[in-house]
C-alpha cells in the first residue's frame, strides 16, 4: 500500500462553513506545488465544500477518510499554470429581498444546500433541501426554466451550488446572501 506524503495538517475540527475552506485556501497558498495538505474537519458540509473548492481552483482533491466523526481531506496543490482564478456567481439577492417577496405572497423556488441537520433546525419557509453534496445527482428533479434562489449558512456553499446549476444550463439562479446565519425572519422547523 502506498503512503500519502502529507506536508501539513490543518485542524478545522469544530468549525463550520465557511471557515474550513477559508483556512484551507490560506494554508494552500503557503505551500509549494505538488505538496499535500490534510484538512481535519467535523462539519459534514466540509465534504462537499472542500472537494468543490479544490476542483473549482484546479487543485487535486485526493480523497477523504472518516474516523470517529472527523473528516480527513487530502488536497494536492496544483502548479500555478494549472490553477484557475476563483470566481463568484454574479447574480445575488439578499435575505431582506427574499423576506419581502415571501411577505408579499410571491411563491419562490428556494433550494437550501445545507446539510439535513442544519435544514431541520430552521429554514426559510417553503425551501426544499438538496444538500450540496447531492445536488448533481438530484439536478434532474429541477426545472431549468424556473427561477431558483439558493441558500446556505453564509453564502459560500450556495455560491458553489449556483455555479454548478449555471454550468448545467440553469439561467435564472440567484445566491441568497448572507444566508441563514443572518436570517432574522420566520423559520420552518421539523
Amino acid at each position: 500500500m502506498t503512503t500519502l506524503q502529507v506536508v501539513r495538517t490543518l485542524e478545522c475540527e469544530g468549525l463550520a462553513c465557511p471557515l474550513p475552506v477559508v483556512r484551507t485556501k490560506r494554508a494552500v497558498d503557503e505551500m509549494k506545488p505538488g505538496e499535500v495538505l490534510e484538512v481535519r474537519a467535523t462539519d459534514k458540509g466540509s465534504v462537499a465544500d472542500l472537494k468543490g473548492w479544490a476542483s473549482r481552483i484546479g487543485h487535486q482533491y485526493l480523497g477523504l477518510k472518516e474516523e470517529d466523526g472527523v473528516f480527513r481531506h487530502f488536497i494536492r496543490k496544483a502548479e500555478e499554470a494549472d490553477t484557475k482564478t476563483e470566481k463568484k456567481h454574479p447574480h445575488t439577492t439578499t435575505n431582506g429581498e427574499i423576506h419581502s417577496k415571501i411577505s408579499s405572497g410571491t411563491k419562490l423556488n428556494i433550494i437550501d444546500v445545507r446539510e439535513p441537520a442544519e435544514y431541520a433546525f430552521g429554514r426559510i419557509p417553503g425551501a426544499i433541501s438538496i444538500p450540496l453534496g447531492q445536488l448533481e445527482e438530484q439536478i434532474s428533479s429541477l426545472d431549468r426554466n424556473k427561477e431558483y434562489y439558493v441558500v446556505c449558512r453564509t453564502g459560500s456553499r450556495s455560491d458553489l451550488a449556483c455555479q454548478i446549476l449555471t454550468e448545467k444550463g440553469f439561467s435564472q439562479i440567484k445566491n441568497v446572501i448572507p444566508g441563514m446565519s443572518a436570517w432574522t425572519h420566520e423559520l420552518e422547523q421539523d
